[in-house]
């Protein structure tokens, strides 16, 4: 008999995992039998928990009461990213809409992209200082495909030069694809011959532009999606 949801119980989240994506998620998410002796809560209360401070940009004490403890919370996330659970669902995901939207799976063209995102005064020294955009926080540097799917992501100071992130990200690019991609579109963050050479060195030929110009829709989609990052803060390493 499978372990009691206290989803039902309580009004819900908008943030809450739906049937659909549930059915989804689930099997990568179930490191251990769901009725497993040794859970405590649901698990599928347990990503509910991790979706509301994701959603919120809250530290983790400020997850509800009638959500898992946030410990618990964290902890299971901490055992989700070791095992690489959110890279293999982004990956398949990735696959599934593109072969939906009569693509091959694995892409040609990438873009590549960053936002500074605040700090709160929690985050400490890990924060840098970007003097371009004059703000103290975090870079999220990211790679998509042309139609807006994730292929690859990570996190600096803010401090940190565009340019000298392009040597991980086409490995990272490569890596997921299977080393499908050959150009990766920029914005003039990225000039220079490092980068173009940084580039060139897994593949990938680096062609600086507006990033309109790339794909009008797509380069809307990553500054909403950084945007939103950016609104929600930096409690990353809060508690």
């Amino acid at each position: 008999m499978g372990m009691e949801t206290n989803q039902n119980k309580r009004k819900p989240y908008p943030s809450d995992v739906t049937d659909a994506e549930w059915a989804f998620v689930a099997p990568y998410l179930a490191l251990m039998k769901e009725d497993a002796p040794q859970r405590d809560h649901s698990l599928r209360e347990v990503f509910n928990g991790l979706r509301w401070m994701v959603r919120g940009g809250a530290a983790w004490r400020m997850i509800p009461h009638d959500l898992p403890p946030w410990y618990t919370i964290y902890q299971q996330a901490m055992r989700w990213i070791r095992a690489g659970v959110f890279e293999a669902i982004v990956h398949d995901l990735r696959e599934i809409l593109r072969l939906a939207e009569g693509r091959k799976k694995e892409p040609s063209r990438a873009i590549i992209d960053s936002q500074t995102i605040q700090s709160t005064p929690e985050s400490g020294g890990r924060a840098g200082y970007d003097g371009h955009k004059k703000k103290k926080g975090s870079k999220i540097h990211m790679a998509v495909d042309t139609l807006g799917h994730l292929l690859a992501l990570h996190v600096t100071p803010a401090n940190e030069q565009e340019r000298a992130q392009v040597k991980r990200l086409c490995q990272e690019i490569q890596e997921v694809t299977g080393e499908s991609v050959e150009l990766t579109f920029v914005d003039q963050g990225y000039t220079g011959d490092q980068a173009k050479d940084d580039a060139k060195e897994h593949g990938i030929e680096l062609q600086v532009v507006k990033l309109p110009q790339a794909n009008w829709n797509v380069s809307i989609k990553i500054r909403h999606f950084l945007r939103n990052l950016d609104s929600n803060r930096n409690y990353s390493g809060t508690f």
